[in-house]
């Protein structure tokens, strides 16, 4: 590790850019700048197979056809035209109950309320304190007839793994669309949208080790799922997202994908390890650190934690190299506590000393051992402040 470069714990936030997801995107800054979209021309042809090429590499980590792909400018505007799409489509015929979780992303709840105002019946299931859908409270829920369940594959807080396949054969069961989003889990965890019987399907790139300000929205053509678009224009995209696709960042988050896919669970399998190098420091440092459901099935790169006796708020400040935060970066402004931990069973007072670690593909085991004694001496420190304090 490089002296005083800060350690990157952040992961869930953002990940870096990969420098060969960089290599293969330069060109089309540089060399070939040209609108996709002009098929007049050579170097507009030349981009516009460029990101058919990368609609193939999403369409190969997801199991799906390329058709199916539609370009998005990340996750919250694939989750927005999921939900708010397949509803309006929908429209007064049908079925009017859209059913998420009380855990999911703010777009994905937002997305659920807002249709509130349009005379369909948001409903928000509860999680176990373990983060897990109760299947049999969403059997319960799917015995009114309901149009579409939204559940995110992989918590942006908690790291915890949802049962997507079991999930997706009850609304299936149901008759009811199943949309998820997997911008936490893609490159991840295996992901295959036959498998989890998914109709929509969200993933961002700056998730997966590619660029920001892109991401994609899996659309299931057999049966045919469809959906109004959010906003009018040119109607590329298959008339559900209209707009110029940049091509940069699309052949960065194709290229991203490709190597999601060849190399995702070799990573989670390095990353599990350096996790369990850190918790075991951690534990070592800090008597009564709790493992927020620590029994649930998580992504290898997730820690969230909860400090005995210290806000995570002055455990931040006094870690000024760690790049670490308290929970979601959308709502890190907020001062209420997280929603995902309230929901959980996670009080405020608890919630204030919770701290969210997210390992990545670049992290080491160095790296670890020496988070590990930084944040354990600065628990140490804080805590016997508080002692005299009192």
């Amino acid at each position: 590790m490089r002296p005083n470069r800060p350690i990157y714990l952040d992961h869930h936030a953002t990940t870096p850019l990969d420098p060969r997801v960089l290599a293969a995107m330069r060109p089309w800054w540089e060399e070939n700048f040209a609108n996709p979209h002009s098929a007049e021309h050579a170097m507009g042809r030349a981009a516009e197979a460029a990101v058919e090429e990368a609609r193939e590499q999403l369409a190969e980590l997801l199991g799906a056809d390329p058709r199916e792909v539609i370009l998005t400018s990340g996750a919250t505007e694939a989750n927005n035209l999921a939900i708010k799409g397949a509803a309006r489509h929908a429209g007064t015929e049908g079925p009017r109950r859209v059913i998420t979780l009380a855990t999911e992303h703010k777009c994905v709840l937002e997305s659920v309320r807002d249709l509130a105002a349009e005379g369909f019946e948001p409903v928000i299931l509860p999680v176990g304190a373990d983060g897990l859908l109760d299947l049999d409270a969403l059997r319960a829920a799917l015995a009114v007839p309901t149009l579409l369940v939204s559940v995110m594959a992989v918590n942006n807080e908690t790291g915890v793994i949802q049962p997507l396949a079991e999930i997706g054969a009850l609304v299936k069961e149901h008759g009811a669309l199943f949309h998820t989003d997997a911008a936490q889990a893609a490159g991840r965890i295996a992901l295959d949208v036959e498998e989890v019987r998914a109709d929509l399907l969200s993933l961002s790139g700056h998730k997966i080790y590619g660029p920001k300000g892109i991401g994609a929205l899996y659309v299931r053509r057999r049966p045919r799922v469809r959906l109004v678009p959010l906003f009018s224009g040119g109607g590329q995209e298959r008339g559900l997202r209209s707009g110029t696709l940049p091509a940069p960042l699309v052949v960065g988050l194709g290229e991203a994908a490709r190597i999601a896919g060849g190399e995702g669970l070799l990573d989670a399998g390095r990353i599990a390890g350096q996790r369990a190098i850190l918790l075991e420091g951690l534990r070592a440092a800090i008597p009564g650190l709790r493992v927020n459901a620590e029994a649930a099935p998580r992504v290898a790169g997730n820690l969230n934690l909860t400090f005995p006796g210290v806000a995570a708020a002055a455990l931040l400040a006094a870690l000024p190299d760690l790049m670490l935060s308290t929970g979601s970066a959308c709502t890190s402004a907020e001062i209420s506590p997280s929603h995902v931990l309230t929901a959980m069973g996670i009080g405020p007072e608890e919630a204030a000393r919770t701290l969210r670690i997210g390992l990545g593909r670049f992290t080491s085991p160095q790296e670890m051992q020496q988070a590990a004694a930084m944040i354990g001496a600065a628990w140490k420190s804080l805590s016997q402040h508080e002692a005299a304090a009192e």
